[in-house]
Order: structure tokens, then C-alpha cells, then sequence
């Protein structure tokens, strides 16, 4: 099963997937393909930042895995009965309603308490990677004109390519250029998306910019 610091990735990076690859798609001659979610994961930036959220948040994402588990197997009894009382002749339910009630408070109230717990590692997780995001509509522009691309599309949208055709690997290398180290420590007053909003506001001609991370739900996993 997924660390806790591996779901907070995932979670953290599913804006930008959705983004640059209709933003950002015309240049010169060809067609290619990119992943914006693989390009900021496989950044030398990223992987620096994670470890060093791993270490620093060692404790909390510990404790935060060790309740998922224990969570877990808190629930499985209850969600068993439940199963086994539903499948039975002429179960009643009433009593079915209460207990899937019941399971889905105590399900909702394990997540409130790992959220809380994995919150400050989640929190310089996203401040780490919104601001690689603000630099990968320009490591996306470099990309495809350096590898003379008129039409970059998402690997979703593709039914087949061959290897070459994936420049995700060299917006990557753009990014590594443009952000070769970033910070996980954001100021008192930031808040995740901020960045963003500002850059939504620059002149249309400005590089395209990446969808603002979204919210802690959260969340994964940069």
C-alpha cells in the first residue's frame, strides 16, 4: 500500500497534470508528447525537496502511517458485520443504515485526524512544488522548441507513439535549468495557490502558466 508521504504527492500534483498539456501546444513542426505530472516528479528539484520533507516530517508522516493502519484495522470488523448482516435473510435495514453510519463517521473522522497529522509535510509539499508548477509553462515552451514541436498533447490523449515522441524527459531537463532547487519552508502567510492566482492575472502573452495546486483535501506524492 501507498506511504502517506507518496498519497500526499499524488495528490498535491494531479493540478498541473490536467493543465499545460492543452496550454501549452504549439510551437514549430511535429507532434510530441508530455507528461507535466512525470516532468515536475522526475525534476532534480522535486526529488531534493521530498527528501528533505521526508526527513524534516519524518515523525508526523510516521505517526500519520502508523494511524492509517491502526485505522484500518479498527474498521474491518465493523465494515465484516456489516457484510455479514446484509447478506443475511430478511436483514433489517434500519439497523443496516446505522451501521453504515456508523462506519462512514468513523471513516471520515480517521481521515480528519491523518490530515491533521500529515498537514505541515502536505503544506511545504505543495509550496515546494507550486513552485516548480510556476516555471513549467516556460520549461514546456523550451522543450518544444527545442525539439521543433507544433503540437504537444497529454499521453491520455494518445492510442500510440513511438518513444521519441515522449519529450517529457526534456521538459524536465528545461525545469531543472529554470528551478534548480526550491524551498520547503513557505513564508507564515502563504496559502497553496497563490502563486497562481497571480500569475493568472499576468497579459495573455505572458508563457502560459499551470493550473494553482489545489488545497490540502487532501493529496500526493512531488
Amino acid at each position: 500500500m501507498k506511504t502517506i508521504s507518496k498519497l500526499l504527492l499524488a495528490a498535491a500534483l494531479v493540478a498541473p497534470a490536467a493543465t499545460v498539456a492543452t496550454t501549452a501546444s504549439a510551437q514549430v513542426n511535429g507532434v510530441a508528447v508530455a507528461d507535466p505530472q512525470g516532468a515536475i516528479a522526475g525534476s532534480r528539484a522535486w526529488t531534493a525537496a521530498r527528501q528533505q520533507i521526508e526527513t524534516t516530517y519524518k515523525a508526523q508522516l510516521d505517526q500519520a502511517e502508523t494511524r492509517r493502519a491502526a485505522i484500518g484495522r479498527e474498521l474491518e470488523p465493523l465494515v465484516q458485520a456489516f457484510q455479514t448482516a446484509r447478506s443475511a435473510p430478511n436483514a433489517n435495514q434500519a439497523a443496516l443504515r446505522t451501521q453504515a453510519e456508523s462506519i462512514q463517521a468513523k471513516q471520515q473522522a480517521g481521515e480528519q485526524e491523518l490530515a491533521r497529522l500529515t498537514q505541515p509535510a502536505a503544506r511545504a509539499q505543495s509550496y515546494a512544488i507550486e513552485q516548480i508548477q510556476a516555471r513549467l509553462g516556460e520549461a514546456v515552451q523550451n522543450a518544444v522548441r527545442a525539439k521543433n514541436v507544433s503540437l504537444l498533447v497529454s499521453p491520455q490523449a494518445v492510442l500510440f507513439m513511438q518513444p521519441t515522441a515522449d519529450i517529457t524527459s526534456a521538459v524536465t531537463a528545461e525545469l531543472d535549468k529554470l528551478v534548480p532547487t526550491v524551498s520547503i519552508t513557505p513564508p507564515a502567510n502563504w496559502q497553496p495557490g497563490q502563486q497562481g492566482q497571480q500569475q493568472g492575472a499576468a497579459p495573455a502573452a505572458t508563457a502560459p502558466a499551470a493550473a494553482p495546486a489545489p488545497a490540502r483535501r487532501q493529496n500526493s506524492g512531488r
